[in-house]
């Protein structure tokens, strides 16, 4: 399960790259959002999926510091300016911020993981090193990333504490629409958007990257992002996070040719090291 959740997950900044040109990034989201929705919807009454009780509120707020927080403030960054790379490394931080935050939820973060968040996070480095360029980089666009390295940290924490367990169909429903609402009135005032979406360019190639943002991205990897947040430790699962810069760089270099060398192998190396000794049992 953490090897497929990485693997479809690394295919975010994919999906940007096919999507982005044709859309805002928040009108993007927004779309993505009610993708999910309608494929839920049925679903949910069809099985008769049982709702949240006394939880809907935490399990609402998780999903919005982690759907519209994290990917709204990446997306909006990288759409002003912001380098791909530099803003994979900032967002890289996540586990080591979770780790100095896991005793708010219970846990402990022993020696060896410790070295391992330290090898990690330097494996993340070598293989964006080359990809880090500050032209382009502006106040807003740091300000953005850090945003969604903060959100995303929190959401996962919060959610560990507040609401670890709940139906998948009905909370992912909970908090997709609750990512809609709060991500409409800021696309609404900052892309214009209105609902003949005439800032949607409907080319094949987005339409290809909504779907699979809809059924992959926002199902399946959410999916099993939460059946690991309910089975692991919060620094645990964060730790994979480290995996998803060197998984991103070989897709970008299998389908677009982007540069992948020595150092970057030797970064995906280091980062793998550094995954299993966070994850390890003993």
């Amino acid at each position: 399960m953490p090897f497929l959740f990485v693997l479809i997950w690394s295919t975010g900044f994919i999906v940007a790259k096919f999507g982005l040109p044709y859309a805002p990034p928040l009108t993007f989201l927004l779309l993505r959002f009610v993708g999910v929705l309608l494929v839920l919807a049925p679903l949910v009454l069809l099985m008769k999926a049982p709702w949240p009780t006394g939880r809907a509120w935490h399990i609402a707020l998780a999903g919005v510091l982690v759907q519209a927080g994290y990917l709204g403030g990446v997306w909006c960054a990288i759409k002003i300016g912001m380098p791909a790379g530099l803003s994979a490394l900032i967002v890289g931080m996540q586990p080591i911020l979770t780790a100095f935050a896991a005793p708010m939820v219970g846990e402990s973060v022993r020696g060896r993981q410790w070295l391992g968040l330290v090898f990690g996070l330097a494996g993340v480095a070598l293989v964006v090193a080359n990809k880090i360029t500050l032209i382009g980089l502006s106040a807003d666009s740091i300000a953005l990333c850090l945003m969604a390295l903060v959100s995303i940290t929190v959401g996962t924490l919060y959610q560990k504490r507040f609401c670890p367990s709940f139906d998948l169909r009905t909370g992912t429903m909970i908090q997709f629409a609750a990512s809609f609402v709060v991500t409409l009135p800021f696309a609404m005032a900052f892309e214009h958007l209105d609902w003949a979406l005439e800032t949607v360019q409907w080319t094949p190639r987005f339409v290809g990257a909504l779907l699979w943002s809809v059924l992959a991205l926002s199902i399946g990897a959410i999916f099993l992002l939460f059946a690991l947040i309910r089975k692991s430790a919060a620094t645990q699962v964060s730790s994979l996070m480290y995996l998803t810069p060197p998984t991103t760089a070989i897709m970008a270099w299998l389908m677009f040719g982007e540069s992948f060398n020595l150092v970057g192998a030797a970064g995906m190396a280091l980062a793998v090291i550094g995954v299993a000794l966070v994850v390890r049992k003993r």
